[in-house]
């Protein structure tokens, strides 16, 4: 109600008893519509609570369900953003939970339980109006019995009046029947009186009760039913207030999960992907030389005048070039799924027979072979070939896993190495520092026999060295593989570089359409550009092998002793200074260097670092 208007029935509801009745029909209009609206907040909270329910299994869905860490697509950072997105659906619908129970707290509950209240308190107030209304009809009815009473008996007075009257005016009448009619009058007169006095009564008490009930006992009534409506009023109110209010408090939240989500689609660079998937699958391989000419003229020509066209295809000095016996296995090599590189084909048996003046003319004489150089090629062929086709075979089944990793190419088998060497480097640092407690725990029960028994602790102690060592065992097999392909890597850069610069050589031999001898100008200038041309194709890796000659970053003392056992580790005593040649790179060891000389690894919990 607004603030100016009138209470209500103050002026209007006293006038009439049914104004009761219109009360009464409006407070039970105002709790059915607070039911109303708990029924239509309970519905909207079911709604919610569906919705975050389909989106929880939504995310779960596609929420991958073990460890990604190790999966190779874990690495691409469109990946990461998918799955962050997805986490932020997952807060988003943790939002929409909270929702749905702050509104069936504060609404549903708290209204309910306020609108029960209100019923039994509506209930009591008008079962006292009842009440009111009841006495005053009683006192009315009481009223108007009297009033009745009063109204007969004044007629009845009249009668016996006039009839004593009459017989005293009849002459036939005795004396005996006017005075018995005198004393009937004198009866009812005073009946009359005695009734008219009790209608008095009746009516002061009948005015009392009227004014009390309608001044008093129905305003005081009313206004309990007002503020009760009122209260209603104020607590439905609230309840439409923290229907939006509600929604407004998890905004800032759900604005965060929106910003994450933008942020992750953000952090997607097709740019990073891309060198995330070379990195993932950069082999290591050289990559492959020209293909060769294939003179298939030789057989015609090999009974023909020893002239430069009857010249089997190799080098310029007469000898059979050997990539020729390993042309298939070259092309083969290229359209193969698993990238290796050939073993180098077998060299055939060749004779040189001196050179003499028609060698000089016609240029060098054909080689001579053991046995028919037609036959020696298709059996070198046939050696090279059959083999691959095995392995063809063999890809199909799949491809064999070694404990070394020799079934990946060059490059992913050096990252694996590298991975399973950290990851014994931290084992092995969690179990020295598992001994080192073990230790100090052994001690203190030496010296306080009364916490521990020492020998208890020696199963365990047993263990932990013997796993130590199994550790360092694995680490230097690990190491061992290391150092071989790393080794093998660089060893196969210049070999394959040297055989592309020959190959260079010979092609520009074919395109001249002549042959050079060993001292010619053209065999002298190539000799010259090999020079630049042995230069390895990939170079990215050689600063993994250089050694870091760079002067130290800092100084170190040492808290603890450690022997240094293993390889690539050295030994230090506790507070002995050391230089600081390389920070702890979160695999637990520091490179430090000996003022004496001497340079290796020590656990990064045994010193104290003082950087530059």
């Amino acid at each position: 109600m607004e603030k100016g208007q009138r209470r209500l029935g103050v002026d209007d509801w006293h006038r009439d008893r049914d104004q009761f009745d219109d009360i009464e029909r409006h407070t039970q209009w105002g709790l059915d519509l607070m039911e109303k609206y708990v029924k239509f907040v309970k519905e909207r909270t079911e709604i919610e609570q569906a919705y975050a329910k389909q989106l929880r299994n939504l995310v779960k869905k596609y929420l991958p369900k073990r460890n990604t860490r190790e999966d190779p697509e874990s690495k691409f950072c469109q990946y990461q953003a998918f799955l962050q997105v997805v986490k932020e659906l997952n807060d988003f619908a943790g939002q929409r939970e909270v929702v749905a129970e702050n509104l069936t707290t504060q609404i549903c509950v708290e209204l309910s339980k306020h609108g029960q209240e209100l019923k039994q308190e509506r209930k009591s107030h008008f079962q006292e109006g009842r009440r009111a209304q009841q006495q005053l009809e009683n006192s009315f009815k009481q009223l108007e019995n009297s009033k009745r009473k009063f109204e007969r008996d004044c007629r009845e007075a009249e009668k016996a009046m006039l009839a004593a009257e009459k017989l005293d005016q009849d002459l036939n009448a005795t004396k005996a029947d006017v005075e018995k009619a005198k004393q009937q009058a004198n009866l009812r007169s005073h009946m009359a009186e005695e009734s008219k006095n009790e209608y008095a009564s009746f009516l002061q008490k009948f005015n009392r009760d009227q004014s009390q009930f309608y001044f008093l006992e129905m305003p005081q009534i009313f206004n309990k039913l007002q503020e009760m409506d009122e209260r209603r009023t104020v607590r439905l109110k609230e309840g439409y207030g923290v229907f939006s209010e509600t929604e407004r408090q998890v905004m800032p939240i759900i604005g965060k999960c929106l910003d994450g989500m933008k942020a992750a689609a953000d952090s997607v660079n097709e740019k990073n992907d891309s060198q995330v998937l070379i990195e993932l699958h950069k082999s290591g391989f050289e990559r492959p030389g020209d293909v060769d000419f294939e003179d298939f003229s030789q057989p015609i020509n090999r009974t023909s005048s020893d002239s430069s066209l009857g010249t089997p295809r190799g080098t310029l000095d007469g000898r059979l070039d050997p990539r020729l016996l390993g042309k298939n296995k070259g092309k083969r090599w290229l359209f193969s799924k698993k990238n290796k590189l050939p073993p180098p084909p077998l060299s055939p048996v060749i004779s040189a027979p001196p050179p003499s003046s028609s060698s000089a003319t016609n240029g060098p004489p054909s080689p001579k072979f053991t046995r028919d150089p037609l036959s020696y090629c298709l059996n070198e062929i046939n050696k090279t070939v059959k083999p691959r086709i095995a392995s063809f075979r063999s890809l199909k089944r799949g491809p064999v896993i070694t404990e070394d990793f020799s079934h990946l190419p060059p490059e992913q088998r050096r990252k694996k190495l590298q991975q399973k060497i950290e990851e014994r480097n931290r084992e092995l640092q969690k179990e020295i520092d598992q001994r080192d407690a073990l230790n100090k725990m052994k001690d203190v029960y030496q010296k306080t026999p009364q916490m521990g028994d020492p020998a208890s602790l020696e199963p365990k102690i047993s263990e932990t060295l013997s796993n130590i060592e199994k550790l360092r065992l694995e680490i230097q097999k690990y190491e061992s593989w290391l150092a071989e392909a790393e080794s093998r890597m660089l060893s196969n850069r210049p070999d394959n570089t040297l055989r592309y610069s020959r190959h260079l050589d010979h092609t520009t031999t074919l395109n001249n359409n002549g042959s050079h001898e060993k001292g010619s100008p053209d065999a002298t200038h190539s000799d010259d550009s090999q020079d630049a041309l042995n230069q390895p194709i990939y170079t990215e890796f050689d600063e993994d092998f250089e050694e870091d000659l760079a002067s130290p970053i800092g100084t170190c003392v040492a808290m603890y002793q450690f022997e240094g056992s293993s390889e690539g580790t050295i030994s230090m005593t506790e507070g002995e200074e050391l230089s600081l040649m390389e920070e702890d790179k979160g695999d637990g060891w520091t490179r430090v260097r000996r003022s004496k000389g001497g340079e290796g690894y020590v656990p990064t919990s045994y010193l104290r670092v003082t950087l530059n």
